[in-house]
């Protein structure tokens, strides 16, 4: 399976890159950067730390390469990755993201796009977090009407969004579970006086250094509460499930799959 990685030389990039190229039966046939940064024509080999040359230069036109894989992950910002999405669908590529930050309207192209091509988005690609949110699930349907909910998660200080896209996920599942939607429920942050809104989720992000990725939910009930939480250490768990991913898609007809079926967990 002949892979091509847009943003490899990101933070997810690079060891998605890595774990590419040691899986068998993948081969590490692109890389993508945004126009003008200087390891743009470089050895794709080199700038994504594997110490040897692969013969493949990183460029920064997808569409140059794009019909040398069968299959593109996509680590890169919203904007690149929508072209990427594009490009996906007319050259009929599958396409695994796991980028984060796109509004309602944007996750609905991914919809579309499924009529056209395999795809995996809208998902964290850890196999932990993912079942961390099974044990949240689970504590969910048994403590979301009698318990105080509470989500926080903490990232490096350069992170983007606010909240993460995974506590978003939590928040519109527990929202679901509850017949009702995260703008009725969602709190964030607390500013001022003002007791807590009956039934609702709280929000806070933390931003600071260089935490790789946190998430805890917070149970909170009268004498006792229960708290479900995941610890990154690195982003090498979050790339392994990407790889994951786009390895489950091979051979998969037009359609979104989710990341639950990737692990086992649907």
């Amino acid at each position: 399976m002949k892979i091509v990685v847009v943003g490899c030389h990101g933070q997810m990039g690079k060891p998605i890159s890595r774990f590419v190229d040691a899986r068998p039966g993948m081969e590490l046939v692109g890389g993508v950067g945004p126009a003008g940064r200087d390891y743009i024509g470089k050895d794709l080999g080199q700038v994504v730390g594997l110490g040897r040359d692969l013969g493949v230069p990183v460029v920064d036109d997808l569409e140059s390469v794009i019909d040398e894989c069968d299959a593109l992950i996509d680590v890169s910002s919203v904007e690149q990755c929508l072209e990427t999405l594009d490009l996906a669908v007319a050259h009929g590529k599958a396409l695994v993201t796991a980028s984060t930050g796109f509004t309602p309207e944007q996750f609905a192209r991914f919809e579309e796009a499924g009529n056209h091509i395999p795809v995996i988005f809208k998902c964290n690609t850890s196999k932990m977090v993912n079942v961390m949110l099974k044990l949240v699930e689970t504590a969910a349907r048994a403590l979301a009407d009698e318990c105080d909910i509470e989500i926080i998660d903490q990232h490096d200080r350069d992170k983007l969004d606010a909240p993460s896209g995974t506590a978003v996920i939590i928040g519109n599942m527990i929202a679901e579970l509850k017949g009702t939607t995260l703008d009725e429920l969602a709190e964030y942050g607390r500013v001022g006086h003002g007791s807590r809104k009956p039934g609702g989720v709280g929000f806070h992000s933390l931003r600071a250094g260089d935490i790789t990725s946190d998430h805890k939910v917070y149970f909170g009930g009268m004498g006792e509460r229960l708290e479900i939480t995941h610890y990154a250490y690195s982003d090498d768990c979050f790339a392994r499930g990407a790889v994951d991913c786009a390895a489950f898609l091979e051979g998969k007809p037009a359609g979104v799959y989710r990341i639950q079926e990737v692990f086992g967990l649907a």
